[in-house]
């Protein structure tokens, strides 16, 4: 009996043991990765592993709150706009459903805020008076050849009346001469009345110059016999006498091929404190993927774009005066792709980086230089390593602003192209020739890197993806922090969200970083289903703010004028060993020209610190500007907002 009682015991042990061994050869590779994920937790959260490299959080925002974000802007008082606009939905822009949002950082609370208008791929820029200045915007998505059903094109409208402009009302139609055929316009157009020429030797008059105005046609109805092939009059219905005579429309091809998106023409200043968008006068140009740069006596440069009829601006750029609220064309024209890196440099010119964010010539308007908006004399950069590969590269003022040098990040070929650089490329705009060297690499051909300026004189780069638009899963979930001081570059911890298309990062006042946006062409690694718009918003805290704690800062003036001086409390000020004027940040497409670190001289006594801010207006524009104080481990202290008027 106990031989037997004995071997069914080992029967069942026998049976039991090869149970679990099935069990756990099948969820073994599960068991693993559980194991692993559990282990790489426990690593990252070490106390040790944070103060060297930091942390990635993602925020938790209710459902209801979750938009597609495509803008961000830091207001002055501390909380960050985000704008959506449409947020590259059809669906949402057919419907007008523009959203904007306001979010608290610190409190952890979200606003709707009523949007206007479509601002999706907008320009913004911070003003002096602490709103953010808001142009262009989406007047019609595009369509793709297969989608696109009525033939349409551009419309050249001639007036060769030199004593009075015309007006064509919506719904005007145009029939042509030799097809026949009858397109009619989207919108209203006014048409400049004619330029009479004479001969500057003799004053004998020769001729007039015809006004011409540009609208955008379409056929009444669907299909392909109602394109045309070859350029056309067209005679305008409705008129008749001599306005019959002196206006009509000559147009190209009109046809059923791929329609780019359409800009438009208005402008809002966004208050942060009554939390609404202000109508202001809209720009002369309709504008969409422009930039809006600020320069140093207070205007705002408005600067390309695809405009109402979907075609890129042609180099008419324009400046906002914000104590009239108006818009005026600069003297002389200049082209640039859209979105292009434009900086205001310490001399009142204009530093072009090469960088943009898309649509343009491949030949045109694309090397970098130094442009005096003022002459429109431009001259070019030699060094640009990649220089084939600036769209979708990051730009970046180093700190401190004075030395004036720049890194140049990452980028790919001009449209949908697979290629992507993993350079950056350093240029000195106070040497004596200014050229580009390159800079440490990236591990990998990075499009859309974000980067942030640090209180600390460094700069956090992050994110983007390999292909266009992370096309074949390729988001690139690393970090970097570049020593502006050292030239060196080094990993940190790695983000959590991949961040392509439609993303960016904003520098907060407690000296943690923002990331928003990020829209993935496609969600597989086999290109087959669609991306989804990443609406989480994820923060990272840097390793200054896993040591001692952060210095103090309190008290001191709201308001220092340039060459004017503020003085400040600090426990910690014996230990202080710099001190920065941060402009917050407005961020879109790779796009931040706002960003950019002053350094302050400053004199210590007892617990005061009195700061000095330089005189010299481009280099500290008007406006509004977080001061950090920085102590001898390189840990900043909270922001105080300060203005300089």
């Amino acid at each position: 009996m106990n031989d037997r009682a004995g071997r069914r015991r080992a029967r069942r042990l026998a049976i039991g043991t090869a149970v679990v061994l099935a069990l756990a050869g099948m969820n073994g590779p599960w068991l693993y990765r559980v194991g692993t994920e559990k282990y790489h937790q426990y690593q990252i959260n070490k106390p040790e592993y944070k103060a060297e490299n930091g942390k990635w959080e993602i925020v938790d925002f209710p459902e209801e709150y979750r938009q597609n974000t495509i803008h961000a802007a830091l207001l002055h008082t501390g909380k960050v706009l985000l704008i959506a606009g449409s947020g590259n939905n059809q669906d949402n822009f057919d419907a007008k459903k523009y959203d904007t949002r306001i979010w608290d950082p610190v409190k952890g609370t979200i606003k709707k805020v009523p949007t206007p208008n479509d601002l999706f791929c907008t320009g913004h820029t911070q003003l002096s008076n602490g709103n953010l200045l808001i142009a262009g915007g989406t007047k019609r998505y595009e369509k793709l050849k297969g989608d696109v059903t009525k033939a349409g094109g551009l419309m050249i409208v001639h007036n060769e009346n030199p004593d009075e402009p015309i007006t064509l009302p919506a719904g005007t139609k145009f029939t042509g001469k030799e097809n026949g055929k009858t397109f009619v316009s989207k919108d209203p157009v006014l048409v400049p009345r004619a330029k009479k020429v004479f001969d500057k030797a003799t004053g004998k008059f020769l001729r007039n110059d015809p006004g011409l105005g540009r609208i955008y046609v379409e056929a009444q109805k669907k299909g392909a016999k109602y394109q045309t092939g070859t350029q056309d009059n067209y005679r305008i219905q409705g008129l008749s006498g001599a306005d019959a005579r002196n206006t009509y429309g000559i147009a190209q091809k009109i046809a059923l091929d791929k329609k780019d998106f359409q800009g438009i023409r208005d402008s809002y200043e966004f208050d942060p404190v009554a939390e609404k968008y202000i109508k202001v006068d809209p720009m002369h140009e309709a504008r969409w993927y422009p930039t809006l740069t600020t320069m140093g006596d207070g205007r705002i440069l408005s600067v390309s774009g695809l405009d109402d009829i979907g075609q890129l601006v042609p180099g008419k750029n324009e400046l906002y005066n914000p104590k009239t609220k108006k818009w005026t064309y600069t003297a002389k024209t200049r082209q640039f792709p859209t979105y292009p890196a434009l900086f205001p440099m310490l001399n009142g010119k204009i530093f072009y980086s090469g960088a943009n964010a898309g649509y343009g010539p491949d030949n045109v308007g694309r090397d970098p230089g130094i442009w005096d908006v003022d002459t429109n004399a431009f001259t070019k950069l030699p060094g640009l390593s990649d220089a084939k590969l600036m769209e979708t590269a990051g730009t970046v003022l180093l700190p401190p602003a004075q030395d004036e040098k720049y890194m140049v990040i990452g980028g790919g070929g001009v449209g949908e192209s697979k290629e992507s650089s993993n350079k950056t490329r350093l240029i000195d705009l106070k040497a004596n020739d200014p050229k580009f060297v390159d800079g440490p690499s990236l591990e990998k051909g990075t499009r859309y890197p974000q980067s942030s300026v640090l209180p600390d004189d460094t700069v956090l780069v992050s994110g983007g993806s390999e292909d266009y638009r992370g096309r074949g899963d390729s988001n690139i979930l690393q970090a970097r922090i570049y020593d502006a001081k050292t030239g060196k570059m080094r990993s940190v911890a790695d983000p959590l969200v991949g961040r392509n298309y439609h993303s960016g990062s904003i520098l907060l006042p407690d000296g943690r970083v923002m990331f928003f946006g990020s829209d993935s062409l496609y969600a597989d690694k086999a290109n087959t289903k669609p991306g989804k718009f990443e609406q989480r918003i994820e923060i990272y805290t840097p390793p200054y703010l896993y040591r001692d704690a952060q210095p103090s800062l309190s008290g001191g003036p709201q308001t220092i004028q340039r060459g004017g001086t503020g003085t400040f409390t600090s426990q910690h000020a014996s230990s202080v060993r710099n001190v920065r004027l941060i402009r917050p940040s407005a961020s879109t497409h790779v796009t931040d020209v706002d960003q950019r670190s002053v350094k302050l001289d400053f004199k210590k006594s007892g617990d005061k610190l009195t700061v000095t801010v330089p005189t010299n207006r481009d280099l500290v524009p008007s406006g509004w500007y977080m001061l950090f104080v920085t102590d001898d481990q390189g840990t900043p202290s909270k922001a105080q907002w300060v203005r300089v008027p």
